[in-house]
């Protein structure tokens, strides 16, 4: 006796998991376009999975083609750049001081920079709140600092 097999026997198939790689060398600092990245399949941890998730993002350390886009290598892009000269707001109630400063380093949106007041020479921290400006709170070193 023989056995015929009629007909095709077809199997579940399993999603396969997939990351983002970098299609092009993204150097530090760098915002990542759509067209830097692409799916390839494998999961890597940490890695991102989701084109939306680093568009628009910076990268912090240099990504070399074909290598995973890790989530932790990225960043908000930088609004202040290192030696930029910045508007520095502190506000507490209804008072509102304003001065100028010298941004210590670069930021972006809500990041927390050093900034120097060039009036009194004094270095404080500030927090990234649109480009050009920063802003200096009681808890960051106003009081007694020089602001």
């Amino acid at each position: 006796m023989r056995w015929v097999l009629v007909g095709v026997l077809l199997a579940p198939t399993l999603a396969q998991a997939e990351s983002l790689v970098a299609t092009r060398l993204v150097r530090a600092t760098e915002v990542i376009g759509p067209g830097d990245v692409m799916r390839q399949a494998g999961q890597v941890a940490g890695a991102a999975t989701q084109a939306e998730q680093v568009v628009g993002l910076e990268a912090r350390v240099a990504i070399y083609p074909g290598r995973p886009v890790r989530l932790s290598d990225l960043g908000p892009a930088a609004v202040i750049e290192r030696n930029e000269m910045v508007r520095m707001v502190y506000r507490e109630g209804g008072l509102m001081i304003l001065s100028e400063g010298r941004a210590l380093a670069r930021g972006g949106l809500d990041d927390t920079i050093t900034v120097m007041n060039l009036g009194s020479r004094q270095s404080v921290q500030a927090v990234v709140r649109a480009a050009g400006l920063v802003e200096v709170g009681s808890t960051s070193g106003f009081a007694g600092s020089g602001f």
